[in-house]
């Protein structure tokens, strides 16, 4: 299984795409990486609505709809739809997302027209491995449903979500949870997070994919319930125009947390006796290039983001790498 981070579209993230001609080129040194898995995830944080919403705007987003094909080009098959900017085009988003998702042929986790939908897991095999995967957030900036409303976005309420698993934890072999948690721009995760990953692992998680801090988060394993199960807390961006000011080998290194990511790789291995285990999860280190082009005089700059591997990155690499060893305790795989 491959998962990233959040695919925060500002609007010069979405200028950048139109300059390339797809939003697949701004991170296509990665997408033959995504394609390759069996089972591939990202949060998308913001609504495709260009019919039933109005153009985004800074911190309240939307994307045009052939985001969505783009997305499964990449080799994207599951889109996290839970997070704070889900509500950002209201009810009518929500749907209108769901909508060219569907019709990309991309599955989508957290929410639905019903709470039952967007709560459920989704039940998915692959290679003869069946999966359940669920998807919540702690927290929605713009809007909130009532029981008859037409959509539903799943908040994170530990109680409900701990019987959730429960209840399919005994009909699959994996059960991963994909949560948009946490305090923004903060290295490590907060108290409340590491109490409900030990609830979530114990109930039967065997992989929790964070995100929404915007910066790396260690990964771990965590035990709990005679259970053990891998934490990445928070994945970073996948691909953001945060931190676009950073000059590389020039500032600081902590001022180009935002342009951090990393890809999970996680591998499942079915025993002999048909059990099936998580074996090792290894975290890829990735880095947004964000920079201007200049079109000549009279003309305004271009805006050039792409998502690349950090190793890519020649100067970059020995400074990033030194600071994300130090967030994951010096391991880049849990095996």
């Amino acid at each position: 299984m491959a998962a990233v981070g959040d695919l925060l579209l500002h609007q010069d993230v979405q200028r950048a795409a139109e300059h390339a001609g797809s939003y697949r080129a701004l991170w296509a040194p990665v997408a033959e990486r995504l394609a390759s898995a069996d089972l591939t995830l990202g949060n998308l944080e913001t609504p495709i609505a260009p019919t039933s919403g109005v153009p985004g705007r800074p911190f309240v987003f939307n994307a045009p709809a052939h985001l969505a094909q783009d997305l499964k080009t990449s080799g994207f098959q599951v889109v996290v739809t839970a997070n704070n900017h889900a509500c950002d085009q209201g009810a009518a988003g929500v749907l209108e997302t769901l909508h060219h998702l569907s019709r990309a042929g991309l599955l989508a986790l957290g929410s639905g027209s019903t709470r039952e939908q967007a709560e459920g897991p989704l039940i998915l095999e692959r290679r003869g491995v069946r999966w359940a995967l669920f998807a919540r957030t702690e927290r929605l900036n713009l809007g909130g449903f009532g029981a008859k409303s037409r959509a539903h976005v799943a908040l994170l309420d530990l109680d409900r979500t701990r019987r959730a698993i429960a209840a399919v934890r005994p009909h699959v072999d994996v059960v991963v949870v994909s949560l948009h948690w946490g305090d923004e721009y903060a290295t490590v995760p907060a108290k409340r997070q590491i109490a409900m990953a030990e609830a979530l692992v114990a109930a039967g998680a065997d992989l929790i994919l964070g995100h929404h801090p915007h910066v790396l988060q260690p990964l771990r394993w965590v035990s709990a319930g005679g259970r053990t199960g891998a934490v990445a807390f928070s994945l970073g961006n996948f691909i953001s125009n945060q931190d676009r000011t950073y000059r590389p080998n020039r500032d600081d290194p902590a001022l180009g947390d935002n342009r951090d990511g990393a890809l999970v790789w996680a591998t499942f291995r079915k025993d002999p006796d048909a059990r099936v285990r998580l074996e090792r999860v290894e975290l890829v280190p990735l880095w947004t290039i964000n920079q201007r082009l200049d079109r000549g005089p009279g003309q305004p700059p271009v805006p050039f983001i792409r998502v690349t591997f950090l190793e890519h990155e020649g100067d970059v690499r020995a400074i990033r790498r030194q600071r994300l060893a130090t967030i994951l305790e010096g391991r880049w795989c849990l095996d």
